[in-house]
């Protein structure tokens, strides 16, 4: 179960980033932040789906090869992707080498240009689905989160990614993008990173 923890520099962080460098100021600087940008948005969708049977740190650890492979996770030029983009992605051992998963990434890039011209933009579509307060718990704890791999709001936006062409955006890993792209906060009651998470959350502008 996530519970607090006070790391070596004396900070309150969720337990889920324990002490890898690279998960700490992912969880410090990231994770929860409300994203209303596009490109970050598939980029989030497309690794979720290479993280399947695999740890987020991994995912993390090769997210600028990934960005690179990938043109930057921009949907116009992934979109383009054919054969020959798939076999030279499969040889690269910088990224997670799976036909699936690859083939998936541009088939997302595909749907959310047709999203975008739909709906003017991902954004707009993926912040519908935003949970109401009264659908939150009073307080975000371990056995809350516990509690919250998979939501009503996530199923919902999971059938409707797939409806639109998304490919591995079950309703547990479009929770998982749902946390980390802010549409929730789930940092525990406590955690240093909370508070911030909730005053941008506050502030933001929810895309139309």
């Amino acid at each position: 179960m996530i519970r607090l923890l006070r790391s070596t520099d004396g900070v309150r962080r969720c337990s889920w980033c324990g002490g890898a460098p690279e998960y700490v100021a992912y969880h410090d600087d990231e994770w929860g932040r409300p994203v209303v940008d596009d490109t970050r948005l598939l980029e989030k969708l497309c690794l979720e789906g290479f993280q399947s049977g695999l740890s987020w740190l991994t995912i993390l650890r090769k997210r600028a090869h990934f960005r690179r492979a990938f043109a930057g996770f921009d949907a116009e030029q992934v979109a383009r992707f054919g054969a020959r983009d798939v076999t030279r992605l499969l040889g690269d051992a910088g990224i997670v080498r799976h036909r699936g998963k690859i083939e998936a990434t541009i088939a997302n890039a595909r749907a959310a240009l047709s999203v975008r011209e739909a709906e003017g933009s991902l954004a707009a579509l993926v912040w519908r689905f935003e949970p109401s307060p009264a659908s939150r718990p009073g307080k975000v704890t371990g056995a809350a989160l516990a509690k919250l791999a998979q939501t009503p709001e996530s199923k919902a936006l999971s059938k409707e990614l797939k409806r639109r062409g998304f490919a591995f955006v079950g309703p547990t890993t479009v929770y998982a993008f749902m946390q980390a792209m802010g549409l929730v906060d789930d940092h525990l009651e406590g955690c240093a990173a909370r508070a911030e998470v909730e005053r941008l959350r506050g502030r933001l502008v929810r895309p139309a």
